[in-house]
């Protein structure tokens, strides 16, 4: 078997969406779009802030063409970085590191958080970290099917209030 055929072995298929879960943050699975062409993956993020040293919060809208189910999140703060967009459009953003889940595999992602207000989906996974885990069959949608704990999602009616 050749070194190449060995490295296909290891890895999951996948589509060309799939549905993500942001690990240890109770919010419902985020319908993702997998992008070979683009290199970082991003998370449509508003009400950005720090949180500490290192530590930014923020809100998610997991639905697409929803605002009514806010989720908090905080996350490690990696770096500022500047992301060409599709459209040639330079924008600093900044990046955290969130643990993903697809299927059976959790790892972790950097991630830009911009404002996916008006894109299809509101998490793209770029390739960087797609690259030695999975394959793409750009045919194929949710080929890691939806995850188990993915029960109907109830907007927190007090978001913030817990806070520690």
């Amino acid at each position: 078997m050749t070194r190449d055929a060995q490295l296909l072995d290891d890895r999951q298929l996948v589509g060309w969406r799939e549905w993500v879960r942001v690990v240890d943050n109770p919010m419902p699975p985020i319908k993702a779009k997998v992008d070979t062409g683009a290199r970082t993956s991003a998370l449509h993020a508003v009400a950005i802030r720090p949180d500490g040293p290192g530590w930014l919060r923020f809100v998610v809208h997991p639905h697409q063409r929803r605002l009514d189910d806010p989720v908090e999140l905080r996350a490690p703060l990696v770096d500022h970085r500047e992301v060409r967009s599709s459209t040639g459009v330079a924008e600093p953003r900044p990046t955290v590191r969130l643990q993903l889940s697809m299927g059976q595999t959790v790892w972790p992602v950097e991630v830009t958080l911009t404002r996916r207000d008006r894109m299809g989906f509101r998490m793209l996974l770029g390739r960087t970290a797609l690259r030695g885990r999975f394959v793409v069959d750009p045919s194929a949608s949710f080929l890691q099917g939806r995850p188990v704990n993915s029960a109907p999602f109830e907007p927190d009616p007090n978001p913030g209030e817990h806070d520690s």
